[in-house]
């Protein structure tokens, strides 16, 4: 499922914050090595980059919201992103590493003065997670989510024997036909994506398996008699944290603003699309989508297995859009 990851990443962090052994404020340094005097690439290259002190902190609300800052392929990023590319974090062997060598990566602008969506930054969360909880990201999704909401088919890998029910992952050659990807899940269904745990983007899951840990935090972080959250906890990860930036919103819609996790629609109409005020929800990068409506108590899922280009090639319709706008002309 990819990024519908860091909604389950951003649940863990929560779960610590409403335990008090953190606060969404607090530094990323407090925690993690090397990040106390993060730097910001000004000028110059790769080669030869021109940086000077942060004016700010990188926090875990930051992280959280990706607004600290961290290359993420916008405007100007060019040569961060090299940088960064050189560090090779993704190259980590675990979260550990990967924070490890991110604490070596510039940023591309100072932290709180834009919305830039990065993986990394959910990777560094997940690390924390690691770090204040003392268990591996692994075990406390497994122990504090996925088993009291009973998500059977959720994790980092799927076991051999189940294999057979993974979905291919497909996209469109350079000819126009259907073809499976040349990525590590497509070629190697069910085996984990990173060394590392990704929460970024390291979670196999199904669509009953993420029903029930979307419909836990659409009934206030609940399900079953398990309560992994408070409601006003929930209540907060669903409202637009991006009210420092002017406009308040995110590098894809300017009718959605960033809750904790997710989306937040602030101007429904200006979406386009049917939907509410407040809707809340992400996607993953093989076409699966998620959204939450509190206003009409609902939860929608879309599971799809497909990379689609980004470069005008053909390519199969994006039915997203079409699927949430029959979704809310079915409400009564």
């Amino acid at each position: 499922i990819y990024s519908m990851t860091k909604t389950v990443t951003s649940v863990a962090l929560m779960m610590l914050v409403e335990e008090g052994r953190i606060t969404l404020e607090d530094p990323v340094s407090r925690y993690l090595p090397g990040f106390d005097h993060p730097q910001v690439l000004v000028g110059g290259t790769a080669d030869a980059p021109n940086l000077r002190p942060a004016d700010k902190p990188v926090t875990l609300h930051a992280l959280l919201t990706h607004t600290a800052g961290y290359p993420a392929g916008l405007n100007g990023d060019g040569q961060a992103v090299k940088l960064m590319e050189r560090i090779d974090p993704h190259g980590a062997t675990d979260l550990r590493d990967f924070a490890e060598r991110m604490s070596h990566v510039p940023l591309a602008a100072d932290p709180g003065t834009r919305f830039g969506y990065d993986g990394a930054s959910l990777e560094l969360v997940a690390r924390v997670v690691e770090v204040v909880s003392g268990q591996t990201f692994d075990r406390f999704l497994q122990q504090r989510i996925f088993d009291p909401l009973r998500m059977r088919d959720t994790g980092f890998s799927v076991p051999p024997a189940q294999r057979s029910r993974v979905v291919d992952i497909t996209t469109m050659d350079k000819d126009g036909r259907l073809a499976i990807a040349d990525g590590p899940s497509a070629a190697h269904p069910g085996q984990p994506l990173n060394a590392y745990t990704s929460g970024a983007g390291g979670l196999y899951s199904t669509a009953g398996d993420y029903a029930r840990f979307a419909q836990m935090l659409l009934d206030g972080g609940t399900l079953d008699g398990h309560r992994l959250l408070g409601r006003k906890t929930v209540e907060l990860m669903m409202r637009n944290h991006l009210g420092m930036l002017d406009p308040p919103v995110t590098q894809f819609s300017d009718a959605e603003g960033f809750g904790i996790g997710g989306y937040v629609v602030i101007d429904a109409a200006g979406r386009g699309q049917l939907g509410s005020p407040g809707q809340f929800g992400w996607t993953g990068a093989a076409s699966t989508y998620y959204t939450i409506d509190p206003h009409e108590h609902l939860v929608a899922i879309l599971m799809l297995q497909h990379l689609p280009r980004d470069d005008g090639g053909k390519d199969l319709p994006r039915i997203s859009r079409n699927f949430y706008d029959l979704v809310y002309q079915a409400l009564q």
